[in-house]
């Protein structure tokens, strides 16, 4: 009885236990907040590297659709009066690529080639003594363009004329859309891109001022 007593009386007395702790524990108050903070990070990387990546293989495929159409058009030789071969040639590759391509900042390149064959492997052939896969210069070459040198590239510059092999090249730094992942998919905030296309010239008469098919 008096044991009773006492602790009741001392349960009067004394403080509440503290009941923060528990609170805390199953209050859920802020928690979306907090989970927001901690998966917007991750999800804002995501969406902007697939943003960039998609970017870059638009911008891929608009400049090899633009060089294909160019390098059909320049193989049949048409110039007009107020436009030459080449500048026809780069205005059909700006306009198939809707501007998005600025070719004054590209490298838009032609070479000509005997055969499909050298073309594929542009190196003048030489006589590879010591099978070291590389050419020296005591080592006998066949000088296929003429010029009295041997070249690791035989193309020689230019749109060719009726019947020649021509490859078109197209040398592009695309600029990041966002430099919030240029340390990952690029170098100084671009993406280099590089298309190419080979075709065989149509006979035309490169004498004509106006020769080819035309559009």
């Amino acid at each position: 009885m008096r044991w009773s007593l006492a602790m009741g009386m001392l349960d009067a007395i004394a403080p509440s236990r503290p009941r923060f702790p528990h609170r805390l524990a199953t209050d859920r108050r802020g928690a979306a907040a907090v989970e927001f903070a901690l998966g917007a990070p991750l999800l804002i990387m995501v969406a902007v590297g697939l943003m960039e990546i998609c970017s870059v293989l638009f911008a891929s495929s608009l400049l090899e659709g633009g060089l294909r159409e160019a390098a059909r058009a320049g193989s049949t030789g048409y110039t007009s009066e107020d436009m030459t071969r080449e500048e026809y040639i780069i205005s059909i590759v700006e306009e198939n690529t809707i501007g998005l391509i600025d070719l004054s900042a590209g490298d838009l390149s032609y070479k000509v080639y005997e055969s499909f064959t050298y073309a594929n492997d542009p190196r003048e052939p030489w006589v590879d003594e010591n099978d070291n896969g590389m050419y020296d210069s005591d080592e006998d070459y066949t000088d296929v363009n003429g010029n009295g040198a041997w070249d690791p590239d035989m193309g020689v510059a230019g749109l060719g004329g009726t019947g020649d092999i021509v490859l078109y090249t197209i040398d592009y730094d695309w600029p990041l859309l966002t430099g919030f992942l240029s340390h990952l998919i690029g170098e100084g905030g671009t993406i280099p891109l590089r298309a190419a296309t080979i075709v065989r010239n149509e006979p035309f008469d490169a004498s004509s001022p106006l020769t080819g098919a035309g559009t």
